[in-house]
This record gives C-alpha cells, sequence and structure tokens, in this order.
C-alpha cells in the first residue's frame, strides 16, 4: 500500500491519486469512490482551538502542528487556517497579540477553554481519529528524515561546486559522512 501510497495510481476515471492530501483536505486511498477526508465539516476548527488551548502559536505553528501530527503527508491551506483563526476571534474563543514582525499570536480565551471543556468527547474523537489516520500513513520515512538528508545532499553538492577540495577537506568531509553513518548504524 505505501508503494501505492508514494507512485500514485490511476483510478478507473484515469485521474492519478497520489494519497496525499486533495481538494478540501481529503487524502488517502479512496473507498469506492469516496476518499478518507483528514476532517470533518467544523472539526478543523476544533483541532485549531485545542492547539492554541495547548500554547499560544502564530498560524504558520498551527499549519506545521497539523502536518507533523499527519507525519507530512496532509498540510492544511493557509486559505483554510487563516480564515478559521478569524472565526475563532470572531467568536470570542481566540484573542491575537501582536507577535514578532507582522505574525499574529493566537492565545485561547475563557470561552474558547469552556467551549473545549464543553465538547471534551467531541475533541477527544477527533484527535483519536487524527491519530488513527496518521499510523495508517507513517509507512514512509519521517519528514525529518527526510528534511535532513535534503540537506545534506544540498550542502555537500554545493560544496562540490564552489572549486576543487584540497585533499584536507576531502578526508574531513569523508570522516564526517563516516562518522554519520555508524551513529545512525548504533541509533
Amino acid at each position: 500500500m505505501f508503494k501505492q501510497f508514494m507512485k500514485g495510481h490511476r483510478h478507473e476515471h484515469g485521474h492519478r491519486s497520489w494519497g496525499r492530501r486533495h481538494r478540501h483536505g481529503e487524502f488517502g486511498e479512496p473507498r469506492r469512490g469516496r476518499r478518507e477526508r483528514a476532517f470533518e465539516q467544523g472539526d478543523l476548527r476544533i483541532v485549531i482551538l485545542k492547539l492554541i488551548a495547548d500554547e499560544p502559536r502564530h498560524g504558520y505553528d498551527i499549519i506545521k502542528a497539523i502536518e507533523e501530527t499527519f507525519g507530512g503527508n496532509y498540510s492544511p491551506s493557509p486559505g483554510v487556517v487563516y480564515p478559521t483563526l478569524t472565526l475563532l476571534e470572531d467568536q470570542g474563543f481566540a484573542i491575537v497579540t501582536p507577535g514578532e514582525g507582522s505574525k499574529k499570536l493566537y492565545t485561547i480565551t475563557t470561552e474558547g477553554r469552556a467551549f473545549l471543556d464543553d465538547n471534551k468527547a467531541t475533541v477527544d474523537a477527533i484527535f483519536k481519529r487524527m491519530d488513527e489516520v496518521s499510523r495508517r500513513f507513517r509507512g514512509g520515512p519521517a519528514p525529518e528524515i527526510v528534511r535532513a538528508v535534503e540537506n545534506f545532499h544540498t550542502a555537500l553538492r554545493l560544496r562540490i561546486e564552489r572549486g576543487a577540495l584540497a585533499q584536507e577537506q576531502i578526508a574531513a568531509i569523508a570522516e564526517a559522512i563516516d562518522a554519520a553513518a555508524a551513529k545512525i548504524e548504533r541509533s
């Protein structure tokens, strides 16, 4: 299933599904014509409120937290997150305080905490479903490892492109790579 997820596959109608995020927060393998949705109607509002209840956050931090929850397989768009934050503010569930530069820091209000408390069963069910969906799609490499490998590859390529390396530099780079490989094997 993971290989299909990574390669994508064609549906009977000829379009390609990659197993990643689709329109309207849908992702995953289709089931009898339907894709599994990351969130049901209204769930994202509750997820965002819970995240800012855990700690005040910027919109970007909320997007990253949700992306990490899904192992990098789903990331809500800013076009969905920021209007939801505005809605929470309009409902009196969140307040905005100035952050670094032009960033807004969202913090939960007393009314927001009361809403979460009153809807604890729903909040727990949403996060349980998110955890189940996340586990199904965590068969691939962790996004943190993929990012680190890409950073390594880029750094090595850029260094090599800068010009010829002296023998000492070649030895130092090879030693660093060998040390990293040994450390990975031991982990």
